[in-house]
């Protein structure tokens, strides 16, 4: 809104100084900083209000070294993390990019499945919280609308010709350039791979001429995986104090970076890379986002005087899959949001190795002394539990495991950034 107001001063008015909110670096900067003054100052005002409201979270017996203290602790804090991320985005991005658009109606979006499943567990005493059919239904809506958005509107297109032109050329000389091409694509960048442009339609070539107005039929599906994997791999990093939080800061960061570098001309044929028109304009959105994240951790962190819930979890994973597949990066996920990768497939190699050797040899047998994987450092080895890995021997406290999956973040999202030169 008062990027409006602000544009509006100065080629109206004229008035001096009023033409610095034209620039995205000032204004993620700006959003940054109020993100982060409104998770701290207004999260304990949110805590405080959860806490009357007797929003606290039901612990189950894990056997896990300090679970029980944690009973009671308010949760349903990710209403804190949407609070401070779309009150700066309000303010001070462009409301009419479409990006900006779908990111906040993907916040929302699974905001409320998030707060729904929240509710039913605290306030209907449901352990289960919204049945997972219905989460899976909202998952798929919403990447219909993304998919359906980022492939159909006109507003989203691409430039994949900034290598080949030399926008530094000097302005004295008289040069003569093709006009630049904004077109629809279904493109997306391979990392490490030096033509790393693949077009989903190409897997439709085999069907002859035309295929690529078919081309939503890979695209949409795509999509919907992508948004569901990652929502629930974010929902299931939340377990520990400030570990979902912590690494989702990281990664939102760096798609930042991509973000910026791909919506700026400049920038993207410098590197060689897909110019993405008005993408840009997400820096601002994902500085809030990281913003919002790094203020609730200051009460997130061990020990935690508020837990995300589904409300926040399901919104970062949400969020996080929205962003790269929005700056065309999906493929650089498992990668980037590795923590997230690593969660997810420790769940399913337990329940599908326990599953395939109690029906062999009549007895369930685990890979991990416990499933996700950070529980599994939270267990002391060799102490009664039949499990494949049995190290660490001594369990770990819990803010050791959240640091090092923090410094282990860290270094995925260092080697994503590489990708924009080594390929």
């Amino acid at each position: 809104m008062l990027y409006y107001l602000f544009e509006y001063l100065n080629k109206t008015l004229d008035i001096p100084g009023t033409g610095v909110f034209q620039y995205i670096t000032f204004r993620s900067a700006l959003a940054f900083m109020l993100s982060l003054l409104l998770s701290t100052i207004y999260g304990k005002r949110i805590i405080g209000f959860l806490r009357r409201q007797q929003v606290g979270e039901t612990v189950r017996e894990l056997g896990l070294a300090g679970q029980n203290e944690k009973a009671g602790t308010p949760t349903m804090g990710g209403l804190i993390i949407i609070f401070a991320t779309l009150v700066p985005v309000l303010l001070f991005a462009r409301l009419q990019n479409i990006y900006i658009v779908l990111l906040i109606v993907t916040t929302l979006w699974m905001g409320t499945i998030g707060f729904v499943d929240d509710y039913i567990k605290i306030f209907k005493k449901d352990k289960q919280g919204l049945k997972g059919i219905f989460k899976v239904f909202g998952q798929v809506g919403l990447g219909l609308i993304v998919g359906s958005v980022l492939y159909f509107s006109p507003a989203v297109t691409v430039r994949t010709d900034t290598g080949k032109i030399d926008v530094f050329k000097s302005a004295t000389q008289t040069v003569i350039l093709p006009a630049p091409i904004e077109e629809k694509s279904t493109a997306t960048t391979i990392p490490f791979f030096k033509n790393n442009e693949f077009d989903y339609a190409e897997l439709l070539a085999w069907t002859g001429d035309g295929y690529e107005k078919w081309a939503w039929l890979i695209f949409i599906p795509v999509v919907i995986f992508i948004i569901t994997a990652v929502s629930n791999g974010a929902n299931l990093t939340d377990g520990i104090d400030g570990l979902a939080a912590g690494t989702s800061a990281v990664s939102v960061f760096a798609l930042g970076i991509f973000t910026f570098v791909s919506g700026n001309i400049i920038f993207s044929n410098y590197l060689n890379i897909m110019y993405i028109p008005h993408s840009g304009e997400m820096t601002v959105f994902i500085f809030s986002f990281v913003g919002a994240l790094i203020g609730f951790l200051w009460y997130n962190s061990y020990p935690a005087s508020v837990f995300m819930g589904d409300t926040g979890s399901l919104t970062i994973g949400g969020i996080i899959a929205v962003l790269a597949i929005a700056v065309r990066k999906e493929m650089l996920i498992p990668l980037l949001c590795g923590i997230f990768l690593v969660e997810n497939f420790s769940v399913v190699l337990q329940v599908s190795y326990f599953k395939y050797t109690k029906k062999r040899f009549g007895e369930g047998r685990r890979i991990f002394l416990m499933s996700p994987l950070h529980h599994h450092y939270q267990k002391q080895g060799n102490a009664g539990i039949q499990a494949f890995f049995q190290r660490p021997i001594q369990a770990m406290p819990e803010s050791r495991i959240v640091i090092r999956f923090w410094i282990v973040g860290i270094i995925l999202a260092a080697i994503t950034i590489i990708t924009l030169k080594i390929r």
